[in-house]
């Protein structure tokens, strides 16, 4: 099940990733304003990203810790599109998978397809 989708601006590539606030159900913060997310990446591998919301009224959650090193891993760059799917892995322990997708133009036409690792 996905819980988002959406394109990369500079901020998000440069310093944290914001997500709308109505995805904040999909997450259980157990009374804290972080929790840790343990996702397997496109890789199979797992990775550990700091979930935080806002205090306040308005509670917009940002992905930070661990957040940039799946940037710089991947390759990511403005325009380019984060994913993240309910999916749990019993064996691995990770209760999410984020993929990340790039815009493709192949004979006139767009698609976006899975970006691989570069490290």
């Amino acid at each position: 099940m996905e819980i988002f989708s959406k394109e990369l601006k500079d901020t998000d590539v440069r310093v944290r990733f914001s997500f709308p606030t109505h995805c904040l159900e999909h997450l259980d913060f157990a009374g804290n304003n972080f929790v840790d997310l343990r996702v397997k990446d496109s890789c199979g591998e797992l990775r550990v990203i700091r979930c935080l919301k806002r205090n306040g009224d308005y509670e917009k959650p940002v992905l930070s810790k661990g957040w940039l090193k799946f940037v710089a891993d991947y390759g990511l760059r403005v325009g380019d599109k984060a994913v993240l799917l309910r999916e749990d892995d019993h064996s691995l322990g990770s209760q999410f998978r984020i993929e990340a997708r790039r815009r493709i133009v192949l004979f006139g036409g767009e698609a976006w397809g899975e970006v691989t690792r570069t490290t």
